[in-house]
């Protein structure tokens, strides 16, 4: 029996955060086991912010090394760089003619991105989606593991897909799907109470998995509180959950219930509770750190990841592409 195919993508922009790892990293460990995954590194996406070429190729491989350390096994899975499947922006140019101006305008990422940078509204920003929807359809995968705010991007990959089928009169791509492990997605906000953890926004209040232990140990001291409950069994606030949530990701149970019930009768003492939370973090983090700086060091090694999966992924958008242009009729030969 075949397995299914699931596909994902990270930017290649930032340092990857805890948001990262609990949100998407851990599932894609649990998911190489049980399917066929392709899981690529998205730096035709990061052109759209115009990053310097110096950075690219260090970007890129921090982000390999860093999933490498957080338990992907590239014997397991295609791990990629998105340019170097030539097939994907070939597929791009085809969907890009089934996209419309109007729809693509009222993408809420696209209207962030331009009030975010007015001076920077390219081609590429408003056709972000069809990138996407082509890093999916490459593969004709039917599971896509994304967070809530990339889930309309999901489902105009699906309008695609259905258009493209239409208007070639034949059931080539599947409909893909938000695919996730658990049945809940695990959001983890920004320490200071202000959304969710970001790559690039308030540095201070995000853990990032490159994070030295002292600098682990102040952000999670300074993470916002509040004055403890008055009543027991008093609903937790968002940002005070999310302490919670964290200790519940990284202590034992007994460490995290100990707290809970503390907070339930109304005896909780946050600074303990942050200290306990910061050494248990730290725990955490560390050997993440160390096996992905270790594995920066060998840059041939990452190449080779690299070059392995790109030819894993290769066949899968090979045939992709010679199925589109024979229904298209853009086969001369």
């Amino acid at each position: 029996m075949s397995k299914e195919i699931v596909v994902s993508g990270i930017r290649s922009t930032g340092y990857l955060h805890l948001g990262n790892y609990f949100g998407a990293i851990q599932n894609y460990v649990k998911m190489q086991n049980e399917h066929n995954c392709y899981f690529f590194v998205a730096d035709y996406h990061s052109l759209t912010t115009h990053p310097d070429p110096k950075d690219l190729k260090q970007n890129v491989f921090r982000v390999v090394a860093e999933n490498i350390a957080s338990g992907l096994d590239t014997e397991k899975v295609a791990l990629y760089a998105q340019s170097d499947i030539p097939e994907i922006p070939e597929l791009y140019l085809m969907l890009n003619m089934l996209a419309y101006k109007g729809e693509l305008e009222k993408v809420p990422t696209f209207k962030d991105k331009v009030r975010l940078q007015p001076e920077n509204v390219n081609a590429g920003l408003l056709t972000y989606p069809v990138l996407m929807s082509a890093d999916i359809l490459i593969h004709r995968a039917t599971k896509v593991p994304v967070g809530k705010d990339q889930e309309q991007h999901l489902e105009m990959a699906r309008n695609f897909a259905n258009r493209f089928n239409k208007r070639y009169n034949d059931e080539f791509f599947p409909e893909p799907h938000v695919f996730r492990f658990n049945k809940e997605a695990v959001r983890i906000m920004s320490l200071d109470g202000d959304g969710k953890m970001s790559k690039s926004e308030n540095v201070n209040a995000t853990i990032y998995l490159s994070d030295g232990d002292d600098v682990i140990r102040k952000k999670i001291m300074k993470a916002k509180t509040d004055q403890g409950p008055h009543e027991p069994n008093s609903e937790m606030p968002d940002f005070i959950a999310n302490l919670f949530l964290l200790l519940k990701l990284t202590a034992t149970e007994d460490i995290y219930n100990q707290y809970l019930n503390a907070y339930k009768d109304c005896n909780i003492r946050y600074g303990d509770m942050k200290k306990q939370l910061a050494e248990d973090m730290v725990a955490f983090v560390r050997p993440i750190r160390e096996k992905a700086a270790e594995l920066q060091k060998d840059e041939d090694a990452i190449r080779k990841i690299l070059k392995e999966g790109a030819e894993k992924a290769r066949p899968s958008s090979i045939a992709t592409i010679e199925g589109a242009r024979k229904l298209m009729g853009i086969n001369y030969y």
